[in-house]
């Protein structure tokens, strides 16, 4: 019951960002000019860079998730870190690297904020910087609350003595989100940083 209510909440935040997806095409095709000067002003590598950071955190998310669907919360206890290969490690220590990357992300668009920000590109600066910092800020968020959501799987690996499916299936319905956050992610990129500017091939 849990994860079919995490994925129909999940089917409504779809259509929140689908609304912000729309609103993006409508402002693009109505303000072509606007939108060719602004997108040329965009550093498409770092963004590249930042995004792969967030597909790779996915990939350490879902070996997470792997491990605590067989009930591995944690590598061996009295196992030092450096001492115990990552074919060891439990869900606590994927979620960890997962959180690790995650956070790097949203420090990468913070960045990318203050650059914008110097060379005048602001929330009200023009349309353009409007729907820009509205779809990726809220996205943001999103990636803020999963982080949220990886510290609470993570303290509950060191306040449970055996590790049950209840609690997997917490570390799971986090996955469902965070895959969703990423894949959303992707969208934005693409629409943002790649798609050519109206009148450019």
């Amino acid at each position: 019951m849990v994860a079919v209510g995490t994925m129909v909440w999940l089917s409504s935040e779809l259509m929140f960002f689908a609304a912000l997806f729309a609103f993006f095409f409508t402002l693009r095709g109505n303000l072509p000019e606007i939108w060719r000067d602004s997108v040329a002003g965009l550093d498409v590598p770092y963004a590249a860079v930042n995004t792969l950071i967030l597909v790779i955190s996915s990939v350490w998310c879902q070996l997470g998730v792997w491990q605590a669907e067989r009930g591995v919360a944690a590598r061996p206890a009295g196992t030092p870190l450096y001492r115990s290969p990552y074919k060891n490690w439990g869900m606590r220590e994927w979620y960890v690297l997962t959180y690790i990357f995650g956070a790097v992300f949203v420090s990468g668009q913070v960045l990318e904020y203050a650059n914008l920000v110097t060379e005048g590109v602001t929330l009200s600066s023009d349309p353009f910087g409007s729907i820009f910092y509205l779809a990726t800020g809220f996205h943001g968020l999103h990636v803020t609350g999963g982080l949220i959501a990886f510290l609470l799987m993570i303290g509950r690996t060191f306040t449970t003595r055996r590790y049950s499916h209840a609690q997997a299936t917490g570390a799971v319905v986090t996955s469902y989100y965070w895959h969703f956050v990423d894949v959303v992610w992707i969208a934005l990129f693409a629409m943002i940083y790649l798609l050519p500017a109206p009148g450019v091939g």
